[in-house]
């Protein structure tokens, strides 16, 4: 039988409260984007994911950090520390609690995509040896990652998973939560690979209790145009994999 999460549902029912439909998608210019991969070890397979969501094998943490230059809500940094796992037979990631430092961009974001953000001071930075991301929430540093060694590569070499974020919906007038599948369209202008480095982790402090990583995959950098998108899928949490997925209408339809 196929590995599903055993995550209690109550998990999810803290993120914030969206409205499908009522995102104005958004194209975020020259978006710096970090991305650094590690194997986590497999006592927490299931126990990080939700019933509807499968885990990968091996189970994989995936840090991923933006700098946007400019959006409709001002700049920032936003940062997240995701799980991989599979939707039905669909790779993805999921996001239980990241970070952003802006005020205006949490609110934005998180009544868009809901993206479940609290407030943190980011670090992003690139030299010529490396890039890094460091967060520091609640007085300590809670991530610090890096790319070291950059190499130049084709953005056509980079592929990100589509995000599942953490928010809760309304139906037939109750508030329940939802995994919101979060896809961006990216065109790139420069990409780079390297070693991964991970100083520091704090899985609590990104909702991921238990999260160890252990092994380094992959790192990535890369400048690109981003294309926020429309929403087009939720996951019920509590709902087996192949009950889970609700597609969403076109808006317009």
């Amino acid at each position: 039988m196929p590995l599903v999460g055993t995550r209690p549902t109550a998990d999810f029912a803290s993120g914030p409260l969206i409205r499908p439909g009522e995102e104005a998608p958004w194209t975020l210019s020259r978006v710096q984007i970090l991305q650094v991969m590690y194997e986590l070890e497999q006592g927490a397979m299931t126990s990080l994911l939700p019933p509807a969501l499968h885990p990968t094998i091996p189970p994989t943490l995936v840090v991923t950090a933006w700098r946007v230059p400019e959006s409709p809500a001002g700049p920032f940094v936003l940062a997240e520390a995701k799980v991989g796992c599979r939707s039905g037979a669909r790779p993805r990631a999921l996001s239980v609690r990241a970070f952003c430092d802006s005020e205006q961009a949490r609110a934005a974001l998180a009544d868009r995509w809901g993206y479940p953000l609290e407030a943190a001071e980011i670090g992003f930075a690139r030299r010529y040896d490396r890039c890094w991301v460091t967060v520091e929430a609640g007085g300590r540093v809670v991530l610090d990652a890096h790319l070291v060694d950059p190499e130049a590569i084709s953005g056509n070499d980079i592929q990100y998973l589509a995000t599942l974020n953490t928010a809760r919906v309304e139906r037939e007038g109750s508030v329940v939560p939802r995994l919101i599948q979060v896809d961006p369209e990216y065109q790139f202008h420069s990409a780079d690979r390297g070693a991964p480095e991970l100083l520091a982790f704090d899985g609590e402090a990104f909702g991921l209790p238990g999260a160890e990583p252990y092994w380094p995959v992959s790192a990535s950098y890369a400048v690109a145009d981003v294309a926020m998108p429309e929403l087009r899928y939720l996951v019920d949490p509590a709902k087996p994999p192949l009950m889970a997925v609700e597609r969403l209408p076109r808006t317009g339809s």
